[in-house]
């Protein structure tokens, strides 16, 4: 590890600045990942593919996703000024391009377009800060970046519903034009950049075989059970793929002289511990985050816009314990005892959202969502500020990067098993329910439910349906807490390594240590 002192060149009104333009990156790019999903029903309807619709959704996961090491490793080689500003430009291009898509397979690959500018958005803003603040400093202003990931997860159906309802599903990806332009000029003005530039060997082999190990396992999560059955020949194929390119991956890292997930960064306890911590964490957080909005719109019949609003006590959970934390860190705190903590107290949402039903007041759910934001928010930004404490400044970008990662990952086996889990429960939960109100007839199958379409059942039948779904769901929580309480054992490994107030300026060391720009 090695010391730090922020570029003299950044004056604190310039900081704040910065700071609000790569706030905005990540606040694109985090909400692209959830924006479309209540407009999907209207893309279907206009572009006429249905067979392709979870690919809309997948296309910008797996690009996002599969790239965040890459962004990262070339932050470090290559500056990351120049890096970030291309990931603003791709995810612009992919934004216009999916404006103006006329088909489902041209939206697809803008959709994976998208992607890769975003997961550079996501990954050069928080390597960024990591250039500029002092780790001790860092917390404060970490705190703002998971506030701003947090609101973005949650106002992201709440966004494509207005849109989709009031305007058009295309501005789900226009509103984005504006926001990427204005990140991209305050950061070309203030952000210091160095004319100094090193040679760099880049990890070729490593990147084809981190992209097809991390797709086929994405793809094997999102897919399978859905698209395709989980045993078989594709979905096997693929996970057999994804093993199989790991291995290869590794083998190909050993040797690479620059490589894109460098070894070393493994014997690092600070890394590998808060990686794990990511990956279990965002397995549940993913997973019961998923069904909150579906829960709404199905049990409780609330519209998408109205669905996401009520989505708002998690959020402000989740900005609270994000900035207290951050606050907290810069005045000297530990910082492990915060994920210890977050872990708990998300298990405990998890417990109470458990109990929610068709007769729970919205308040009282409210309290629910608050507890489970605040668990959460204890967690996420922590886990990025002490890797970046831990790792050495030639490796910060790839370090971020790869925390990123592995949470990404968790997040996309999360999503995929617990939608695993909900429809092989939701059969056997329908057919106790609707025997009880004696009902034998043929309802809809799940796929093809709607708030709309249920509401033409008869109300028996209605209640019988809804309270299925929520007993479900129930399930799918009660089933996450095992991946919590797996998480709060992992974080007790988090070593803790002092806040460094000072690191050696990078401008000492462009050879090492690389530069801004």
């Amino acid at each position: 590890m090695s010391d730090f002192v922020s570029p003299p060149d950044v004056s604190k009104r310039e900081l704040y600045t910065i700071i609000s333009a790569l706030m905005m990156g990540m606040f694109l790019s985090a909400l692209d990942s959830t924006v479309v999903s209540t407009a999907l029903p209207t893309i279907v309807g206009e572009l006429h593919g249905a067979n392709h619709l979870s690919w809309v959704v997948v296309a910008y996961l797996l690009a996002s996703t599969v790239s965040t090491p890459l962004w990262g490793k070339m932050g470090d080689q290559f500056g990351r000024k120049s890096i970030f500003q291309i990931s603003i430009l791709l995810f612009l291009l992919g934004s216009v391009l999916c404006g103006t898509a006329h088909s489902m397979t041209s939206l697809i690959f803008f959709r994976a377009l998208q992607g890769l500018g975003g997961g550079g958005l996501l990954i050069g803003s928080q390597a960024i800060i990591g250039d500029l603040v002092a780790p001790r400093d860092r917390g404060r202003y970490s705190g703002f970046f998971g506030a701003t990931f947090g609101a973005s997860t949650v106002l992201g159906p709440l966004i494509g519903g207005y849109f989709t309802q009031h305007v058009s599903w295309r501005w789900c990806f226009y509103v984005n034009i504006p926001l990427g332009i204005a990140a991209l000029v305050v950061t070309w003005l203030v952000l210091p950049s160095s004319a100094k530039r090193v040679r760099h060997a880049i990890d070729v082999a490593g990147i084809i075989t981190l992209t097809i190990a991390a797709s086929c396992l994405i793809m094997f999560t999102s897919l399978g059970g859905n698209t395709f059955a989980w045993g078989s020949r594709k979905s096997l194929g693929l996970a057999l793929a994804g093993v199989v390119f790991t291995i290869l991956f590794i083998l190909i890292e050993r040797r690479a002289v620059e490589p894109v997930i460098a070894p070393r960064l493994f014997k690092n306890k600070v890394f590998t511990s808060a990686s794990a911590v990511g990956f279990v964490i965002g397995f549940a957080m993913y997973g019961g985050m998923t069904f909150l909005p579906y829960f709404m719109q199905t049990v409780k019949g609330a519209s998408p816009t109205m669905s996401g609003l009520r989505l708002i006590p998690m959020m402000a959970g989740i900005f609270a314990a994000s900035i207290t934390a951050g606050i907290l860190l810069s005045k000297g705190w530990r910082y492990r005892y915060f994920p210890i903590g977050g872990t708990l107290v998300t298990s405990v949402g998890l417990v109470l959202l458990s109990t929610v039903g068709v007769d729970t007041s919205g308040w009282l759910m409210g309290v629910y969502m608050l507890i489970f934001g605040l668990g959460i928010g204890s967690v996420m930004q922590i886990l990025t500020t002490a890797v970046q404490n831990a790792v050495e400044m030639k490796d910060l970008g790839a370090g971020t990067a790869g925390a990123n990662f592995f949470r990404s990952i968790g997040g996309s086996f999360g999503t995929a098993a617990f939608g695993a889990l909900y429809s092989n429960f939701l059969p056997g939960r329908l057919h106790i329910q609707l025997a009880r109100v004696g009902f034998h007839g043929k309802l809809p199958t799940a796929n093809e439910w709607t708030p709309a379409k249920l509401l033409q059942l008869p109300r028996p039948v209605l209640q019988a349906v809804l309270h299925a779904i929520a007993s479900t769901i129930h399930s799918i929580y009660l089933w996450a807490l095992p991946a919590t309480f797996l998480a709060f054992l992992l974080s007790l490994t988090l070593p803790e390594v002092t806040l460094q107030a000072s690191r050696r300026a990078v401008e000492e060391d462009p050879v090492t240590y690389g530069s801004l720009d």
